[in-house]
């Protein structure tokens, strides 16, 4: 089928940064310098988006272990390998050889169909297993992960050899002509899927899919469209499958990088989809109530094989992320008007927000601390050198924003009485912060270790803005730390640390690098205190900041806009972020 959604997206996938993989799939093909074959031909390998924390003594941690399937080259009829030239699509792969093409794309999650050129032609690869077998159609490897390959070309060649460290190898040639195919399946399972269908149904399918993904998207104005739709990739692409704790399917971070949910990044996530399918927009929010303690906490992170909820490294502390999904949830139901989701969640987030309330309050003032510095998403920012507990501003003004919406939620239910108190308390709740944490001569909302400031500048001092329950000047005198190009308004605001702040580091996560989920709180609040024309500002230099790239990234450098070294590429909320910032700036264009 022709679909310009599919051919607007020609070749993005690289295979060096960027692999090809598919919605609910752990599969990621990587392409590579071929070390120690003739002339550096390239090798393609496989790896999984997958933790496996109980194997990781003896395979390594999953962002930096081997591949499970290595070493793979496309070879000629005497197993001599082939160099080739990629041509991509978000739904197939294309390898031009001298022998002719090798097309591939996902038959299903767990298997990748590669249709062979019509002659004789062969593939070498190596697979991580214990035990493999060879059979008249291919081959079976068995392991803490199983691998088939099956083929309905008639086979010339096929071996399986060990070929250390772990490894065997597999090497054949067969007799490729018209539909002939290859299937590689991969698997946790006991059962393998060897049943070859026809190629033209296999990349059919697979572009329908995917143009339907895209056609389902709103759409945009054109200076957005190139990365608009890459965005879309990334957030079908990084789709994983339910799998034991995995109760949903579910957005990961990046699939090469941070493979689970994480709570703040669901919320997030959900912005976009919400777009699309309200059914999976929701349950971004739902997994994380789905392993919701007694006590009412949310978990920090669900995996495949556990949730985290505590952590002994920096501290010894309950983990957990800001109370954002009352307002997440409410910005749902704005799009879907799907009342009963409301219903459903209401009574978890309640028991969400007592957690905080009753248990995060040592010195019982009314105002929340941090017990864990990951607990705030902010893992590094200098806000925690001074040790914890910490009573943040930004913490607080989370619980004013989650009661606030919490608020309205209940006056949608027809839950009268709770909405009335919901508003009191976030009310209240402003009011202590403007007692405690504003300090007149700075300017800003310090947070506090053991009552003292800590004073290191960051966005996060400038946070009670979003409460919108500022008193004039204390908004105009935040608005000026926000529009000071030495401190935050920089050329892609808004750094993590101010600039100006001895503690800046433009390339060291919460240290100084642009976060464009930060900048969206931001652009929400200052639509709400009346700054429409600097939330445009905002809007369009955050949207103007990730299309600089071919990627979307975690983090950005603030005054030139680069990646970090250390950012993680095909990110997810800054994706979805993308995504809602574009669509929001093409219908106000429209207007």
């Amino acid at each position: 089928m022709t679909s310009p959604y599919l051919d607007a997206l020609k070749n993005r996938i690289n295979l060096e940064s960027i692999p090809f993989s598919e919605r609910g799939s752990r599969l990621l093909l990587f392409k590579e310098p071929g070390q120690g074959q003739p002339q550096g031909l390239p090798l393609l390998h496989i790896r999984l988006a997958e933790r496996w924390v109980k194997w990781e003594s003896e395979v390594g941690e999953y962002r930096q272990r081997q591949p499970l399937l290595a070493n793979w080259t496309f070879t000629d009829g005497e197993g001599r390998p082939l160099d080739f030239t990629l041509t991509s699509w978000p739904h197939q792969l294309r390898f031009d050889t001298a022998v002719g093409p090798f097309t591939m794309a996902f038959l299903d999650t767990e298997t990748l169909y590669i249709a062979l050129p019509p002659a004789r032609c062969g593939f070498s690869f190596l697979v991580y297993a214990d035990r493999g077998r060879a059979d008249r159609r291919g081959g079976e490897f068995k392991g803490k992960r199983h691998t088939a390959y099956t083929t309905n070309a008639r086979l010339l060649k096929n071996d399986i050899s060990p070929a250390g460290g772990g490894y065997l190898r597999a090497t054949a040639v067969v007799e490729g002509v018209p539909g002939a195919g290859l299937l590689l399946n991969i698997t946790p399972r006991l059962g393998f899927n060897r049943s070859i269908p026809q190629p033209e149904a296999v990349f059919s399918a697979a572009a329908q899919s995917w143009h339907d993904w895209f056609a389902a998207a709103p759409p945009v104005a054109e200076r957005f469209q190139r990365q608009y739709y890459y965005a879309w990739w990334v957030m079908r692409a990084g789709l994983i499958s339910t799998r034991f704790y995995t109760t949903r399917e579910v957005m990961t971070p990046s699939k090469i990088h941070y493979v689970g949910a994480w709570q703040w990044d669901a919320f997030f996530h959900a912005l976009a989809y919400r777009h699309v399918d309200t059914r999976l927009a929701e349950d971004q929010l739902r997994i994380l109530l789905d392993h919701q303690r007694d006590d009412g906490m949310i978990p920090d992170a669900v995996h495949d094989e556990g949730i985290v909820t505590h952590l002994t490294f920096p501290v010894d502390a309950d983990v957990t992320k800001p109370p954002l999904i009352a307002w997440a949830a409410l910005k749902l139901y704005e799009t879907s008007g799907h009342l009963d989701f409301l219903q459903e969640i209401y009574e978890p987030i309640v028991r969400w927000n007592a957690w905080w309330l009753d248990r995060n309050d040592d010195d019982h003032d009314g105002l929340v601390q941090y017990n864990h510095p990951f607990s705030s998403g902010l893992d590094d920012s200098p806000l925690w050198d001074e040790g914890l507990p910490v009573e943040s501003p930004e913490l607080n003004t989370y619980l004013v924003i989650q009661m606030e919406a919490l608020a309205r939620i209940a006056a949608l239910i027809g839950e009268k009485e709770d909405a009335q108190q919901w508003r009191l308390r976030a009310d209240d709740l402003a009011r202590r912060m403007i007692a405690h944490f504003w300090d007149e001569e700075a300017g800003v909302f310090w947070a506090l270790k053991d009552e003292r400031p800590i004073r290191v500048l960051t966005p996060f001092n400038l946070y009670p803005l979003w409460t919108g329950r500022l008193p004039p000047h204390i908004t105009e005198r935040l608005i000026a730390h926000l529009t000071n190009p030495a401190s935050f308004w920089t050329p892609y605001p808004i750094p993590s640390v101010a600039k100006c702040d001895p503690k800046y580091n433009p390339v060291q996560m919460w240290r100084g690098p642009t976060w464009v989920n930060i900048n969206y709180l931001f652009i929400e609040a200052l639509q709400r205190n009346g700054y429409h024309d600097l939330a445009r500002t905002l809007r369009e230099r955050t949207l103007e900041l990730i299309m600089r790239h071919a990627d979307i990234y975690e983090y950005y450098h603030p005054e030139t806009g680069e990646k970090p070294p250390k950012a993680a590429s095909i990110f997810g909320w800054s994706s979805a972020v993308f995504i809602d910032l574009a669509i929001a700036a093409s219908r106000e264009q429209e207007t």
